[in-house]
């Protein structure tokens, strides 16, 4: 079985020792590289092409919720894991719209780090128990609740220029082709648009698209 690869971003190097001493305990996991910033985040994964990130949010040259935003720009099946001493609700708001799969606090058990990469490699988002009840009720609540009509300020500009292909009918290979990305990464874009715009098919997808002047009709 290929070995699941982590980047860890965290501007302290004791709590980085800890994370690699920590998840050096599983075979099946690797830590592939290192981050002290938001900035070198992006850019090792851009070489090393990581399937985790574990991020801190609270770094010395900008938000890593904003670095979450880049990151899946560049590879989109990267699955990011926050781990903060933040425990607010916009910051995990913030950083779940962003597109992290998880979060932990810094104050939680060590398990729970372990729990949180276990759970999204195998596709499931996972909120540390140090995370409260409130915040977990009103993400919820606001992702779910439908209160109006979905403007093109959800998608990304990638998925914006997935989205009109789809709509035009191409295929996930010819999208593919056209805008230089391989078939997976089309249908991971493919993936999100349809949770963020929550419909459940292609032609639903198209329909919303239009109706909402997310694309030509």
């Amino acid at each position: 079985m290929k070995a699941v690869r982590i980047l860890l971003a965290e501007d302290h190097e004791i709590v980085r020792q800890g994370l690699r001493a920590l998840l050096a305990r599983f075979p099946d996991w690797e830590v592939c590289g290192e981050a002290t910033s938001a900035g070198e985040a992006v850019e090792k994964v851009r070489a090393l092409n990581p399937d985790v990130v574990v991020m801190d949010i609270s770094l010395p040259d900008c938000s890593g919720i904003d670095a979450i935003g880049e990151i899946l720009g560049i590879a989109p099946e990267t699955l990011v894991l926050v781990l903060s001493v933040h425990d607010a609700s916009e910051f995990v708001r913030d950083a779940l719209r962003a597109g992290a799969r998880g979060y932990v606090l810094k104050s939680d058990p060590g398990l729970d780090i372990v729990r949180a990469i276990q759970s999204i490699v195998e596709g499931t988002m996972f909120l540390s128990s140090g995370v409260c009840s409130v915040v977990v009720t009103e993400f919820v609540r606001d992702q779910c609740v439908a209160s109006g009509p979905i403007g093109p300020s959800m998608l990304t500009a990638r998925e914006r220029s997935v989205l009109r292909l789809l709509a035009d009918g191409r295929a996930n290979k010819d999208i593919a082709a056209r805008l230089g990305i391989s078939v997976r990464t089309v249908e991971t874009h493919r993936s999100r648009i349809m949770s963020k715009l929550r419909v459940r098919s292609a032609g639903e997808l198209v329909r919303y698209a239009v109706r909402n002047d997310l694309v030509e009709p």
